[in-house]
């Protein structure tokens, strides 16, 4: 019989984890950050209702 004992299936899922676990991190790390979005402009003041195309063509499809 040997003396040595073979590494578990649970043993070996962690190791994989962890891997998985540093690769990310590493990959993390080493990528530029993104460009954000410029913010759209700001809404002018009023109540807040634009009538956009969207809005027309809703309009257009309710018409009995």
């Amino acid at each position: 019989m040997s003396t040595q004992s073979k590494p578990g299936r649970r043993s070996f899922f962690t190791g994989i984890g962890a891997l998985a676990a540093a690769g990310v991190a590493a990959k993390m790390a080493s990528s530029p950050p993104e460009a954000t979005a410029p913010a759209e402009a700001e809404p002018p003041p009023g109540d807040g209702y634009r009538l956009t195309e969207h809005i027309k063509k809703y309009y257009r499809t309710t018409k009995i």
